[in-house]
């Protein structure tokens, strides 16, 4: 008897959850048809954004993997003084409120910043500027691949780096090979992360780099001008995000797959 009742509690409770999150999503995709879509994304102005947002969500996540994986390496594979400090210094803008990071870029980076007066002498500007956006959106995102990037790597089973070391193979050698392969789902799914973080970026961006058309204004600060104006606008901006993150995230379990099935079967081929 207990049990059962231990089971209707946890349907209920699930349930309840899955309509919490399944509705407004439903709500949203019911507002607007296809063709309604398809004429509201054809002005300028959205194809402007949508294209600001492509574009710097994929430099943004470019840059956050050259720059990310070494460091998740280091923070997977070595012991070293203030490394907890660094590991804090990296998550921290996952837990930050977004308008705090924007303004502290803004500290650091704008003309009287920290940084900014040495930018401005090399003649370079961030604030509100396209470069500055994609700045913001890697401020935010990079802890979404680190982490994921790092459990992989320290997921990694101790034999076979062993196993590489009997060989005689470089450090280098043995991160291609055996480190990459293995950790290459979570890898992936850090990406994943990392840009669905980017392309949802607004608090940081609209502090840092405005709200510019065809500059920084990409779909989030679009959707965020168009409910003041035109709310049949926002509905199907806001829809094109949503089915960009489903697209995102049903990619990320086909290839995750996939690399999984790559992982073990170069596992299995250096034992």
């Amino acid at each position: 008897m207990r049990e059962l009742a231990a089971r209707i509690v946890a349907a209920v409770a699930g349930g309840t959850l899955v309509l919490l999150l399944g509705l407004p999503l439903a709500a949203l995709l019911l507002r607007v048809s296809p063709g309604e879509l398809a004429r509201r994304l054809a002005s300028p102005e959205i194809l402007a954004a949508l294209r600001l947002s492509l574009v710097s969500t994929t430099a943004a996540s470019l840059l956050v993997v050259v720059m990310g994986l070494p460091l998740a390496y280091l923070l997977a594979t070595r012991r070293f003084r203030g490394k907890r400090v660094l590991e804090v210094l990296l998550d921290l803008p996952m837990v930050l409120p977004p308008t705090v990071a924007g303004f502290a870029l803004l500290m650091a980076f704008g003309r009287m910043g920290l940084a900014g007066r040495a930018l401005s002498a090399l003649g370079v500007s961030l604030p509100f500027t396209t470069l500055g956006l994609v700045v913001a959106q890697v401020f935010m995102a990079a802890p979404f691949f680190i982490a994921p990037a790092r459990a992989g790597f320290a997921s990694v089973d101790r034999r076979y780096l062993d196993a590489a070391a009997t060989l005689r193979a470089s450090e280098a050698r043995t991160f291609l090979r055996v480190m990459l392969p293995l950790s290459m789902p979570s890898l992936l799914a850090g990406v994943a992360m990392c840009g669905a973080r980017a392309l949802g970026e607004f608090g940081a961006t609209i502090t840092f780099a405005g709200n510019l058309p065809g500059v920084t204004q990409t779909m989030p600060l679009a959707v965020y001008v168009a409910l003041q104006s035109d709310l049949s606008t926002a509905v199907a901006l806001s829809a094109l995000l949503l089915a960009m993150s489903c697209a995102l995230l049903f990619a990320l379990r086909a290839t995750s797959a996939g690399a999984l099935l790559g992982g073990r079967f170069a596992a299995g081929a250096s034992r």
